[in-house]
């Protein structure tokens, strides 16, 4: 099973919450990468890398996906991504302009991290490492 936050689960005052899998709500992360990648490409891309659930999280914004996520898994992306040894890609959003996807990356980067933990998890309950399907896909 899967971790995911509820409200009300564990301490809530975003401490201690137990690992469950949620209801899933709207299109897996993984849906959304293979029909976006199978049409014309994209302006950008956000995305989360993690090094496992609940673990440090990294939220970064790039025009090819693949090749920014390949980078980060060989150490040659950011230097926060090598040092906290980040080569899960569990979330994704497709943008249609790159400076939508560069405004949508600050504000979540604002975010308190029990928000971007329910985020991950309605869209990927498992943390699975999504890199394999873009690869699949592209």
């Amino acid at each position: 099973m899967g971790p995911c936050l509820r409200r009300g689960d564990g301490f809530f005052r975003g401490y201690l919450l137990l690992r469950r899998p949620c209801a899933g709500r709207g299109p897996s992360a993984l849906a959304i990468i293979s029909r976006l990648c199978q049409n014309a490409p994209m302006g950008g891309w956000v995305y989360i890398m993690t090094n496992g659930p609940h673990g440090t999280l990294y939220i970064g914004v790039t025009a090819d996906l693949a090749t920014r996520i390949y980078q980060h898994r060989t150490g040659e992306g950011s230097e926060f991504c090598r040092k906290h040894k980040l080569t899960r890609l569990v979330y994704v959003e497709p943008y249609g302009q790159i400076v939508d996807a560069i405004v949508r990356e600050k504000a979540m980067k604002k975010w308190k991290r029990a928000w971007k933990l329910k985020l991950i998890c309605q869209a990927n309950p498992h943390w699975n490492d999504l890199f394999e399907h873009i690869q699949d896909v592209s």
